[in-house]
């Protein structure tokens, strides 16, 4: 009997938390022809973009519910390679992506969205800022306090403006339709001339080592989390009543505000 036809991915998940457990597990061993199929995709993909490289990621192992606001987070030490098989039919040694991003609001209302670089692995995609969680060194363990730390680092990275893990409030875990996973964490609203002034300044530094900034760069596509994120956030009005330390998130706007920040030179 046919099985029919393959169902449509599920859409975004977009999971309240306030507690996140990470627990470490060994990534999956691809068998020999998986290997080889994802060695020959990834050699294709870094001739197309040579500032690709295959360095230490932490991928998601798998995502449960530990009560109604806590979520268990399993994760595998690998390295970037490990993502082109996502597009090599019939593996099953995937692993989908692990990421953290900061929600980074303005004082009226907007969030800071921004566009990635042409030296990236998905030019031109619009994203909050942020990116893949890497696995702690020896010694280290990889907890809450490493992956807000990761964020709070990106943030700075990407966009110039400087916030102490501390101000960091965890607020969603996200998984894409590819499975994919983000943990999102809320930042203390800011003026948006200050934020447009940082990230002048971060592309103006950035250019003057010769290097190009991550998130700049033409593009239309978005992350597949991005829509339902800002839709969350204009939605939230009101602060949770059981937690008096929850930062409110200001005044709603109809979809998504993208703050353009200004090219090096102005204008």
């Amino acid at each position: 009997m046919s099985a029919g036809p393959t169902p449509p991915p599920p859409g975004v998940e977009l999971l309240d938390v306030r507690r996140l457990r990470l627990v470490e597990a060994p990534a999956p061993e691809p068998p020999p022809w998986e290997r080889l199929a994802m060695d020959r995709v990834w050699d294709e993909k870094v001739r197309a973009n040579p500032s690709l490289f295959d360095g230490p990621v932490a991928a998601c192992a798998g995502l449960t519910r530990d009560g109604p606001h806590g979520v268990v987070l399993t994760w595998a030490r690998t390295t970037y390679r490990r993502y082109v098989l996502r597009w090599i039919p019939g593996a099953t040694a995937r692993l989908p992506g692990l990421f953290a991003d900061v929600a980074q609001p303005t004082c009226d209302g907007r969030l800071l969205v921004g566009r990635m670089g042409r030296s990236t692995s998905t030019p031109g995609r619009w994203l909050l800022p942020g990116g893949s969680v890497e696995p702690p060194g020896d010694g280290q363990v990889l907890d809450l306090a490493a992956v807000r730390g990761h964020a709070a680092r990106e943030l700075a990275e990407e966009t110039g403006i400087e916030s102490a893990p501390g101000e960091l409030r965890l607020w969603l875990v996200t998984r894409g339709t590819h499975g994919s996973v983000g943990v999102l964490f809320l930042a203390p609203p800011r003026p948006a001339a200050l934020l447009r002034e940082r990230f002048a300044y971060r592309v103006a530094a950035e250019t003057a080592r010769g290097r190009e900034p991550e998130l700049t760069g033409p593009g239309a596509d978005h992350a597949d989390y991005l829509e339902p994120v800002v839709a969350r956030y204009a939605g939230a009005a009101q602060p949770d009543p059981a937690r008096p330390d929850a930062a409110r998130p200001g005044p709603a706007r109809p979809g998504p505000a993208p703050l353009r920040p200004p090219p090096p030179g102005g204008g």
